[in-house]
């Protein structure tokens, strides 16, 4: 699930982005796809998100769901038509909170201004290359937690881990014709597996550190696997037992 933010950057380029979607996807609302949109506005009462927020959905083969927040203009989140095809009314609600807790976080303004720190250390002859360097990893590292904190903004709205980790098997490997059969506990258990596995030999240490250090995304089998560990947690089932909206979501990286 790609997340695309961007606040204070190029103004032509956000603007295309925002043209696009308004000239060739469909806007959704309380007469358009209404449904989505209960959705969508459950989700941001759940997460205790005040601001408006646009949904747009796009023709597009490719399941995915990103957001984009603009300086000066309303964010918005952009659904592709084969994700929705894919996903369940629940899981299409998960897919939603991801995003919304991308903007619950404001992790945009931290992308941004950790992107700007490594373009002025990168400039700094040799020292300040291995600096930009290591702080490049340490923001793939962030970049991975916060997608972790979305999963939890995930859970917090459609309260059943189960969902989640369907959402997330279906994205890893699924397709339409074949969703129905396909098994989140059955995901989950893989996920442990690969948990032993990857511990117990050296290649298993290595592949996680290089995916640690790389990736924007932690691996699905890893999100599955924090996210099982976390709605067991005692935090989780105080945040359930307030019956309120949120008035944070967990950050990246929280326990």
């Amino acid at each position: 699930m790609e997340f695309l933010i961007r606040q204070g950057s190029s103004g032509v380029v956000e603007q295309f982005m925002f043209l696009d979607n308004m000239s060739s996807g469909v806007r959704v609302g309380p007469n358009q796809l209404p449904k989505i949109y209960a959705a969508l506005q459950e989700a941001k009462t759940v997460l205790g998100l005040d601001i408006p927020v646009d949904l747009y959905v796009k023709q597009n083969p490719v399941p995915n769901a990103y957001t984009l927040a603009m300086q000066g203009k309303k964010p918005f989140i952009v659904v592709h038509s084969s994700l929705i095809e894919l996903m369940t009314t629940e899981e299409l609600q998960a897919v939603i909170a991801h995003e919304l807790g991308h903007l619950k976080c404001e992790h945009g303004v931290w992308i941004t201004a950790a992107n700007i720190l490594l373009t002025f250390t990168a400039q700094i002859p040799i020292t300040g290359q291995l600096i930009a360097q290591s702080m490049q990893m340490s923001l793939m590292r962030w970049l991975q937690a916060a997608e972790l904190s979305c999963d939890r903004a995930s859970l917090l709205v459609v309260q059943d881990p189960r969902v989640v980790v369907s959402v997330i098997m279906k994205l890893t490997g699924g397709a339409a014709s074949f969703a129905n059969e396909m098994n989140p506990d059955a995901f989950l258990r893989q996920a442990r597996e690969f948990e032993e596995e990857s511990s117990s030999s050296w290649v298993g240490r290595q592949m996680r550190q290089s995916n640690a250090q790389t990736l924007t995304h932690p691996l699905p089998v890893v999100r599955v696997r924090e996210l099982d560990a976390w709605s067991r947690s005692d935090q989780y089932r105080q945040l359930m037992s307030k019956g309120r909206p949120l008035p944070t979501v967990p950050a990246a990286g929280s326990s």
